[in-house]
């Protein structure tokens, strides 16, 4: 079988049609690179170059050889170019789950971070809440997670990527849009749009933590999971909610966002997960360009 050298003879000497030119172009001496060229006629069993003391020329099945040959020099070049890319995470296919309303600000921003800093990095996304992420983290079907804490399973890493305040959606027509900032005891006598226990437990378990340290007890009059559902509901003058600030991006009609003044911050916080035995080049990379970035 040929090797790529023998490859790379013959094609320099097929493109220049001169051993001189062909030699000066690989930057070796003319003895070499004729030997180059028998050894791979001897391989293929046919003469490809026909050669006089002033010409060369390609025979009939070095016209048809050059071609094939030009094609393998350049997959073997293309694969090594992205073999050493990957290596050094700059290529790849980074599979990444978020959460939903991660999408709201966050993840827009970390996707245009990464495609201004990795462009050859292809990106898939896959829209999952927490429980869901972990599970797929730990099966290795995706690479790293945007998840709620708490990441407290021994075979996984976690950072920090976002911590953001919570802020109080209002229906347009409630009296406490005319305030600048609202405090949890401004909730007691509303009707509370609540997170789900289970579906929803961080944010669930955020809020009621929040609550009960003001020591009041809003009517709470549903329970949901997913943050853009809630705020439907206190567009439609169901009732008030805490979300996370990043929900303000959603601009609803008819829903108002007031800043919530606490005594001691309790933000929303969003985690980068990733398994800790994962060998993946691009998950340097990933933390990296989360650690740069700005915060919102």
């Amino acid at each position: 079988m040929f090797d790529f050298s023998q490859l790379r003879c013959f094609a320099a000497v097929a493109e220049e049609l001169h051993f001189g030119r062909a030699a000066a172009r690989l930057n070796m001496t003319q003895p070499p690179l004729s030997r180059q060229i028998q050894v791979l006629e001897r391989v293929l069993a046919v003469q490809l170059l026909e050669r006089t003391s002033r010409s060369v020329r390609l025979t009939a099945a070095g016209r048809s050889f050059l071609p094939e040959a030009q094609r393998i020099l350049r997959l073997a070049e293309a694969a090594t170019h992205t073999t050493r890319q990957v290596a050094a995470g700059r290529a790849g296919v980074l599979k990444l789950g978020f959460t939903a309303a991660s999408a709201y600000d966050f993840l827009p921003r970390l996707v245009t971070a990464l495609r201004r800093t990795l462009p050859d990095v292809t990106l898939a996304l896959r829209e999952m809440v927490t429980k869901d992420q972990v599970e797929e983290l730990l099966a290795g079907r995706i690479d790293a997670a945007l998840v709620r804490p708490p990441v407290t399973h021994p075979d996984l890493v976690a950072v920090r990527a976002l911590a953001e305040p919570l802020v109080v959606a209002l229906p347009a027509g409630n009296p406490l849009v005319a305030r600048d900032a609202l405090a949890p005891r401004d909730l007691a006598g509303e009707d509370l749009i609540a997170y789900a226990p289970n579906e929803a437990r961080y944010f669930h378990d955020l809020v009621q933590g929040l609550l009960a340290e003001a020591e009041i007890q809003p009517r709470i009059v549903q329970q949901l999971t997913q943050i853009h559902s809630i705020l439907a509901l206190v567009r439609s003058a169901l009732g008030v909610a805490l979300v996370p600030a990043a929900a303000e991006r959603l601009r609803l009609d008819g829903v108002v966002f007031r800043p919530l003044a606490l005594p001691v911050p309790r933000p929303a916080e969003l985690i980068l997960a990733w398994r800790r035995d994962a060998d993946e080049p691009l998950l340097a990379q990933l933390i990296a360009i989360l650690q740069a970035m700005p915060p919102a």
